[in-house]
C-alpha cells in the first residue's frame, strides 16, 4: 500500500508558509485530552486550538458532540500545558498491551518526547460497499494514512505555552460514496484531502500559543475537521462514525474548508475553550505548497462557537453554538471540500454572494461508571440553519447514541447509533426538477469500535440511506473498518 510521505521538505516549507500567512509567531494550543488511558488514542493528534471543545483529564468526561474549525486533540504523548496535565502513558511493554504497535522505539520516542517532538502514524483501511439500492451494489477497498508531528516549544527550548503541529495524510484506493446515491458521503474519510486517486497533503500546520492559562491564540494552515469529535467517548473520524453527517455538521460545510489558513483565539476555562473566533481564507489548499496569489481573494470566513459545560442530573454534557458568515462569492452547484451537491451534472447557476450558517449542538451523559469516570455514554444532537441558497442545504437535524462499550470488559471499545434528516434547499430542488429530481434525505448509521489491542481497533459498520435523488433506491451499506497506530 502507498505511504507517499515527502515529509521533512514539505512540512519545513509549509510551516514557514503558516507562520508567514498569519503574520503571528505564535498562535494557539487549546484542550488537554479528556482521556489519558493508555488505549485508544486519539488519531488526530496535534497541539489543540480554538474552536475545540475536548475537555481535559481532569474535567468532566465527556467529549462534546461538536467541535468545530482548527481544533485538534493532543495525543496522549504530546500533553503540555500551563499548569501541567497529569504524565502521559508510557509507549513501551508487551505487544498486545502499548499504546502503539512499534512500541518505545528502544526509549527514542520516550526520549523525543521529553525534548519535545511526538510523532504518530496510523493506517486505516476500508472495504465498504452498497449491499442492495443505492446506484450501483458492489464493494470498494481503500485507506488512509495520517502523519502527525506535534511540537511542544517549551521542551524544545524555545517558550512556554508555544505548540506546532503537522499533519500529513494521504489516501488511496477507491470508496462507496459515488454508489449509495446521497449527498452525504457514506465513507467522509475516503473523500479527504481530496477527491480523486491517490492523493497526498499536508493539511495543517498550526502554530499556538497559550497567552494565559484562559486564553489562547492560533494560526497558519488549519485542519478544520481535526479533533471534531463527535462521539461523546472522543473517538473521531477514523474511529467513530464514517458518515460525513455524524463528524461535521452539513450546513457549516459551505463557508467552512477542510484545509486553509486562518487565525484567532479562544478563551478557556479547565483548559477546555468556552468561547473561540477565527477568520479563515475561502479557499480550500490541503495539497497546495506554500501561500498562492489567490490568498484571501475570494473573500474570508469568520467562525465562531460558544461551548458550554453543563451537569444537568449531576451528569456532565455540553451545550453548544456554531455560527458562521463568509464574504465569499459560491454557487449552490459549487463543490464541497465534504460533500459535492450534484456530481457530474452539466448545469450552471448563478453565483450568490456571501453566505451564513447557525448551528446548535448539545451532548448530554446518561452515565458514567461509578469506578471509572472515563467510561461513559449518552446521548447527542444537532440542529442546523443556512441561508439555503448558495448553501446546498437549508436545515440539518441529527440524534444519537454513542459512547464506550456497555460491556463491562470492553472498556476500551466505543459504539455509536445516530439519525440525520437534511433540507435539502429548493433552490437545489428547482434546478432540473425533470433531468434529476431531488428531495430531503435522511439516514441511519450503526457501528461498533472492537478494539483488539490498544493500537488496533476493528469496526463494522452499517448505514441505510434514503438518497436525495428520487429515482435511486434506499441503499443499505455495509463494511468493515480496520485502523493500526504505529
Amino acid at each position: 500500500m502507498p505511504l507517499g510521505f515527502r515529509f521533512t521538505r514539505s512540512a519545513v516549507r509549509a510551516l514557514l508558509a503558516g507562520i508567514a500567512a498569519t503574520s503571528l509567531s505564535i498562535s494557539a494550543s487549546a484542550q488537554v485530552p479528556y482521556d489519558d488511558t493508555p488505549a485508544p488514542a486519539p488519531a488526530s493528534n496535534s497541539a489543540p486550538t480554538p474552536f475545540d471543545a475536548q475537555p481535559n483529564a481532569t474535567s468532566q468526561p465527556i467529549v462534546p458532540t461538536l467541535t468545530p474549525l482548527t481544533m485538534t486533540p493532543i495525543a496522549p504523548a504530546a500533553q503540555a500545558a500551563p499548569s501541567g496535565p497529569p504524565a502521559p502513558p508510557p509507549f513501551g511493554g508487551p505487544l498486545f498491551e502499548r499504546t502503539k504497535l512499534t512500541g518505545d522505539w528502544g526509549g527514542a520516542r520516550t526520549d523525543l518526547r521529553d525534548a519535545g517532538y511526538t510523532i504518530d502514524f496510523s493506517n486505516t483501511q476500508y472495504y465498504q460497499g452498497v449491499a442492495s439500492g443505492g446506484v450501483n451494489q458492489n464493494f470498494q477497498y481503500g485507506g488512509r494514512n495520517d502523519l502527525y508531528l506535534n511540537v511542544d516549544g517549551e521542551k524544545a527550548g524555545l517558550w512556554k505555552g508555544l505548540f506546532v503541529t503537522l499533519h500529513e495524510e494521504s489516501r488511496y484506493g477507491n470508496s462507496v460514496n459515488l454508489q449509495t446515491g446521497a449527498l452525504m458521503p457514506a465513507n467522509l474519510m475516503m473523500l479527504l484531502p481530496k477527491p480523486g486517486g491517490t492523493v497526498e497533503g499536508l493539511t495543517a500546520v498550526k502554530v499556538t500559543q497559550f497567552l494565559s492559562e484562559n486564553f489562547l491564540v492560533f494560526g497558519g494552515r488549519l485542519n478544520l475537521l481535526d479533533g471534531f469529535n463527535q462521539p461523546l467517548t472522543g473517538a473521531n473520524q477514523n474511529t467513530g462514525f464514517m458518515n460525513a453527517s455524524f463528524i461535521f455538521p452539513p450546513v457549516v460545510a459551505r463557508t467552512a474548508p477542510y484545509s486553509t489558513y486562518g487565525a484567532g483565539f479562544a478563551v478557556l476555562h479547565n483548559f477546555e475553550p468556552v468561547l473561540s473566533v477565527g477568520i479563515l481564507d475561502t479557499n480550500n489548499v490541503p495539497t497546495t505548497v506554500g501561500i498562492k496569489d489567490s490568498l484571501f481573494a475570494n473573500g474570508a470566513t469568520i467562525l465562531g462557537q460558544l461551548n458550554l459545560p453543563t451537569r444537568f442530573f449531576n451528569l456532565p454534557g455540553h451545550q453548544g453554538l456554531i455560527g458562521t458568515y463568509s464574504t465569499g462569492a459560491y454557487t449552490n452547484l459549487q463543490p464541497i471540500p465534504y460533500f459535492d451537491p450534484v456530481t457530474g451534472l452539466g448545469i450552471k447557476t448563478t453565483t450568490q454572494s456571501s453566505s451564513w450558517s447557525f448551528n446548535y449542538n448539545f451532548d448530554q451523559a446518561l452515565y458514567v461508571s461509578p469506578n471509572d469516570p472515563k467510561k461513559v455514554y449518552g446521548l447527542f444532537g444537532n440542529i442546523g440553519v443556512s441561508d439555503g441558497n448558495p448553501n446546498p442545504i437549508r436545515g440539518f437535524y441529527s440524534v444519537g447514541l454513542s459512547g464506550t462499550s456497555p460491556f463491562e470488559r470492553r472498556t476500551q471499545d466505543t459504539f455509536g447509533v445516530g439519525y440525520y434528516y437534511l433540507d435539502v434547499t429548493n433552490a437545489l430542488k428547482d434546478l432540473a426538477p425533470r433531468l434529476l429530481p431531488l428531495k430531503n434525505e435522511q439516514g441511519v448509521e450503526l457501528y461498533y469500535n472492537y478494539a483488539v489491542t490498544p493500537w488496533f481497533h476493528v469496526t463494522p459498520d452499517i448505514q441505510v440511506l434514503d438518497p436525495f435523488r428520487q429515482r435511486v433506491d434506499n441503499a443499505f451499506v455495509a463494511g468493515v473498518r480496520a485502523k493500526i497506530d504505529f
